[in-house]
């Protein structure tokens, strides 16, 4: 009986170390601050007047890393479900849909950036998600979480008036 209380203790703690590596806990943990800089060329945008029925309006930011290192891009979220995001790099790769936390939108990334390189972030922003009640200004956000010292976090904002 001692001997089958044991194996199952040494079992549960080999499932928990699984867990965490599979997790992305040692990754997480062993990842270091970069000296690169994230850096978007423009940060805001106006759509201007964007009518509901005539679907989704996108715009696409460069953002580069201007610093001496490779930096990791490791989330990406929006400030409101009616905004979602890609990430693209120089090669052609996408990556996303990424959208607001807590709506089943992606948020995790882990998209690197080397020194001097860009990547291209599409807002697509739908002027009807919040219904016919949802006409107005509107001001909403695209954030990138890095493992970069100086920019550790590049928020990409855009507005709208949304019509009927």
């Amino acid at each position: 009986m001692r001997n089958l209380v044991i194996y199952i203790l040494g079992a549960a703690a080999l499932l928990a170390v699984l867990v965490f590596v599979a997790g992305g806990g040692l990754r997480r943990a062993e990842q270091t601050a970069s000296a690169g800089v994230l850096l978007a060329e423009e940060r805001e945008v106006d759509f201007g007047t964007v009518p509901m029925g005539n679907g989704t309006v996108t715009r696409r930011f460069s953002v580069q890393n201007i610093g001496a290192e490779p930096l990791l891009i490791n989330n990406v979220y929006t400030s409101c479900m009616c905004t979602t995001a890609y990430v693209e790099d120089t090669a052609g790769k996408r990556y996303g849909v990424f959208g607001m936390p807590g709506h089943q939108a992606r948020a995790s990334a882990n998209i690197a950036v080397g020194a001097g390189k860009r990547v291209f972030v599409d807002a697509v922003f739908d002027p009807a998600a919040h219904g016919p009640a949802g006409v107005g200004f509107a001001e909403r956000s695209i954030y990138l979480e890095t493992n970069a010292q100086k920019s550790p976090k590049v928020e990409l904002r855009f507005t709208a008036i949304v019509t009927k």
